[in-house]
């Protein structure tokens, strides 16, 4: 059994570094596109479980629309708790196979995902960096507690570290979809350079066309993965 798992914490604190240019009511609407997305794309992976970590109603909400299973925290205790949360129900009811992702990278594709289950095997982890290569955009684990997950930059870096140190021997996979995670306002313009198809982007893309919305570049001014990356 494959099993995936998206923690979200509660929308009301989502997305605070871009507090600066979307309002409250805009970054609730954005966390909630991202998911839908995310969702949506580990559905067309055709993995075995999909849980989504949280202890708000309303994204217990849209998962149970879009066909995933909650697994409701006591509280809100962070990334890593819920991450610790996930992997040890994964192990106690067998799992060959533990992935998890953010939910705020909604050009992630299921192609992308199929490829980070595939890539893990016993005694060797799988890992996506996101795009700044500090951060942990996606793992795979098997079995599901071979390792402790960390997250926070610069995670990236130390799951490596921490998967030698145990005799491990990791995959990194470079992905372009799931390496962009919606933090800060560049990542909007990036969004929108790259995509046009997802929700998210469809929703960005009416914020794009309204005055004073400087923070979304023209879209020929953009880089590309390879230079933010570097």
């Amino acid at each position: 059994m494959i099993v995936a798992a998206v923690p979200i914490k509660n929308l009301s604190d989502a997305k605070q570094r871009l507090a600066s240019v979307l309002t409250l009511a805009e970054r609730d609407q954005l966390a909630r596109a991202m998911l839908r997305d995310v969702l949506r794309a580990l559905a067309a992976a055709e993995l075995d479980r999909i849980w989504v970590v949280t202890r708000e109603p309303a994204v217990v909400a849209i998962a149970r629309g879009l066909g995933a299973e909650p697994i409701i925290e006591a509280e809100n205790r962070g990334h890593t708790a819920a991450v610790a949360l996930a992997q040890a129900e994964a192990a106690r009811r067998g799992a060959r196979v533990f992935l998890t992702v953010p939910g705020d990278v909604p050009r992630v594709t299921a192609e992308e995902l199929r490829r980070l289950a595939g890539a893990a095997g016993e005694g060797a982890p799988a890992f996506v960096p996101s795009r700044s290569g500090l951060g942990t955009n996606g793992v795979a684990l098997a079995p599901p507690d071979a390792m402790a997950l960390t997250f926070g930059e610069p995670s990236f870096a130390h799951h490596l570290e921490t998967a030698r140190k145990r005799g491990l021997a990791p995959h990194i996979l470079e992905l372009p979809g799931l390496g962009l995670d919606i933090d800060a306002p560049e990542d909007l313009t990036t969004l929108l350079a790259e995509d046009s198809t997802s929700e998210t982007a469809r929703l960005v893309s009416t914020w794009r066309t309204e005055p004073g919305r400087a923070f979304l570049k023209p879209l020929s001014t953009q880089a590309g993965f390879a230079d933010r990356a570097r």
